[in-house]
């Protein structure tokens, strides 16, 4: 097993950075550009026309915000695409799997400002209309040059292919996904209401997410378009605290769990406990992992709140907040609250990030299997070093919930 070093679990930059946030002070992400020159940059067609089924998938860029580019994302393939577009669909597939097709994803950008689309012109108009549709629809785009350049990876969004400068678009007519439309026409729908009608009445969240970025909920005078990652975890975050409002005041679960999975060469167990409510994710990243690739040692990074919640965003990123939504997920069909710790450890075979979606999606799976059930804490934690490799020790001395738990007299000692 590798080595630990405090110092890195304390201060690893490329853990808490994941490529996003520029933190060593490089213009690029030099792991970034790495993954970059080793994938095969081939263009995926070799013409500046185009046409395909999109999934339908759209990409809302974050760099010059407000200024930003926006666009479909096309692959040359007609029929059904909706896999490609689809993560609660991926669970099970092997990253081989999400790459092939989702590095078919040609991405047509066209610069707009967010905060005043409507001047932009019709192609506005079909990139909302596509990012409403139910089902895959056919998409032409023609291009200033032939597709090119890097694939983006992203620890929170999905990868996809090369870009090119779009310069006209026509989609064909597709049915609207029913409560999208609605908070769509609904002008006077605050946005927080539309993502979460549309979650209470079964709408994917992968379809809510696009719909929120294309500037199609929300009071009609606020519209405007929402880079793709941060829509991603504000649907998260919208939901889940949703969630939080009556999860958190529902009796006590009766004893602890542990509930393990294995996906991605990502191995989880989620704890729960007899407690109020409070959440942590603690992440340790292996070395040759992604967001690990030179160091010696295990790197562990962590974000927890309480049962007043958290003011500030979570550093760990979204994967946070899609993992405190699934969870409140379980707690809410069962009508009960608990104290949540979950534990991932990300193995060398995890070669590439994939995606928010691959944390919201795995824990999801990992509570629908039947849990361990234990008396104690000390139960639960045997139950955890058993399953993984990190000892008990590292998870404790880098956890604020695990040793608030042990080192606080609790109302519940006195019960």
């Amino acid at each position: 097993m590798a080595g630990y070093n405090k110092q890195d679990t304390a201060s690893g930059l490329c853990v808490i950075c994941k490529g996003s946030r520029n933190l060593c002070g490089k213009d690029r992400c030099p792991l970034m550009i790495k993954f970059y020159s080793q994938s095969k940059t081939r263009p995926l067609i070799d013409a500046k026309d185009m046409e395909g089924c999109s999934p339908p998938a759209v990409f809302v860029g974050r760099y010059g915000y407000p200024k930003v580019d926006i666009g479909p994302l096309i692959p040359p393939d007609f029929g059904d695409t909706s896999v490609m577009d689809t993560p609660e669909m991926w669970v099970g597939k092997s990253i081989d799997d999400i790459v092939d097709f989702r590095f078919r994803l040609v991405r047509g950008k066209y610069r707009i400002d967010a905060k005043n689309f409507r001047a932009a012109g019709r192609i506005v108009d079909q990139v909302q209309e596509l990012a409403l549709t139910e089902k895959p629809v056919e998409v032409e785009a023609n291009f200033s040059q032939k597709p090119r350049g890097r694939v983006i990876l992203d620890d929170e969004v999905q990868p996809f292919g090369p870009s090119a400068r779009m310069e006209r678009m026509r989609a064909a007519n597709g049915r609207f996904e029913k409560y999208l439309e609605r908070s769509f026409y609904d002008t006077d729908m605050k946005a927080v209401d539309g993502v979460l009608n549309a979650y209470r009445n079964g709408t994917l969240i992968s379809e809510i997410q696009k719909a929120f970025s294309v500037g199609t909920m929300g009071i009609d005078k606020n519209r405007r378009f929402v880079p793709t990652r941060w829509s991603i975890t504000a649907v998260d975050d919208i939901i889940g605290k949703d969630l939080l409002k009556t999860t958190k005041f529902n009796r006590t679960i009766d004893e602890f769990r542990v509930y393990q999975w294995e996906e991605l060469d990502n191995r989880w167990c989620i704890m729960m406990m007899p407690c109020t409510w409070r959440f942590e994710l603690i992440e340790a990243w292996y070395p040759n992992t992604t967001w690990n690739p030179a160091g010696k040692s295990v790197s562990i990074i962590s974000d927890y709140e309480m049962f007043n919640g958290r003011k500030e965003y979570a550093q760990i990123g979204g994967c946070y907040y899609a993992s405190r939504m699934a969870v409140n997920e379980l707690l809410t069909e069962e009508r009960r609250t608990a104290g949540v710790v979950i534990f991932r450890e990300a193995h060398p075979g995890y070669v590439m990030p994939v995606g928010v979606w691959n944390v919201r999606e795995n824990v999801r799976a990992a509570l629908k299997m039947k849990p361990f059930k234990y008396d104690s804490l000390e139960g639960a934690l045997s139950h955890v070093d058993r399953v993984m490799e990190i000892p008990r020790k590292m998870w404790i001395a880098n956890s604020g919930v695990l040793r608030d738990f042990l080192t606080q007299r609790r109302i519940e000692d006195y019960l």
